[in-house]
């Protein structure tokens, strides 16, 4: 007697337990599943399904937590080696540099992010993970064929720096290897496509929106084409659920006296140069002066009756 439930932590047998999945959905003897980790949504038998641990990745799970938390402390580093280079440009201006020279004379302002997904888990890790690093972003969780219609609405309210495009895609089953060039061979790229076309149409400059869209396996050439800075699947490989995250994240603190450092960041993605792909693009962070007070503590004497 089978008793796989919804909810349940199971791994593929035929795959070799190579990823960790979560059951979605059952339909008598078949099962749909969600990678935790990569942004895949499958169908598989019941009876391919064995039960995992929740403390246990298997097989790319497990290299793929591996990578993830790499990237997340690539990405702490970054930060510390930003504050660095702050201080050190500032510190030229004696006048604006408080007399502790461990504080920070300044304040931040990184590049805002509007985070479309079409999974409501995958938006809470990176809505999670934004505010981790002190990224400003707002999330919404649409499904993907009606994220263009979305974007005409959000774009002229909330006035993002970067938009992320992302949620669940692949190549359909019984493809022709010449389909791969074909919209109609993805389940969702032909949606992502035209979200991006809408962004673009929004802002035509490439440095002052910067936009990452696709997901698992996604028509890459036909988002650049569309107008995304950045996209997936340059391989038609799994990408993780965070790599469209990591590279919002390095265009927020990426200095707009600078371009972000594509080889580094495509390098720093969980699923590599296969996974995800882009154009050079200017940065989204920027500094001011003087550092934010705080106004309990002046001392100020009114001016108007």
């Amino acid at each position: 007697m089978d008793l796989t439930k919804i909810g349940d932590l199971v791994a593929r047998q035929s795959y070799n337990q190579d990823l960790t999945f979560r059951v979605e959905a059952l339909d008598r003897n078949r099962a749909i599943i969600k990678g935790t980790e990569f942004r895949l949504l499958a169908d598989a038998p019941v009876y391919d399904l064995i039960p995992v641990t929740s403390d246990i990745a298997t097989g790319k799970a497990k290299e793929a937590r591996i990578k993830a938390e790499e990237s997340l402390q690539r990405l702490n580093k970054d930060r510390q080696s930003l504050e660095e280079q702050n201080r050190a440009i500032l510190g030229a201006g004696r006048s604006v540099i408080t007399n502790d020279p461990s504080a920070q004379s300044y304040f931040e302002v990184p590049g805002k992010v509007l985070h479309l997904d079409g999974d409501p888990l995958y938006l809470k890790k990176s809505m999670d993970l934004y505010e981790k690093l002190r990224i400003p972003a707002q999330g919404h969780y649409i499904n993907e064929k009606a994220m263009p219609d979305a974007l005409y609405r959000l774009l002229p309210n909330v006035r993002p720096d970067i938009v992320v495009i992302t949620g669940h895609d692949g190549v359909l089953k019984n493809r022709l290897r010449s389909d791969l060039y074909s919209l109609s061979s993805y389940k969702n790229s032909r949606s992502f496509v035209e979200a991006v076309q809408v962004a673009r149409q929004y802002e035509r400059n490439f440095d002052s929106l910067t936009i990452v869209a696709g997901a698992c396996q996604s028509h890459f050439e036909a988002l650049l084409q569309a107008g995304a800075n950045f996209a997936s699947s340059p391989g038609r490989i799994l990408i993780h659920a965070l790599d469209p995250v990591y590279i919002a994240c390095k265009a927020a603190f990426t200095s707009v006296r600078g371009t972000i450092n594509i080889t580094d960041v495509l390098k720093h993605t969980i699923s590599g140069i296969q996974g995800v792909g882009g154009i050079e693009t200017r940065g989204s962070y920027r500094i001011g002066l003087p550092k934010f007070q705080d106004l309990n503590k002046l001392n100020v004497v009114p001016s108007v009756m």
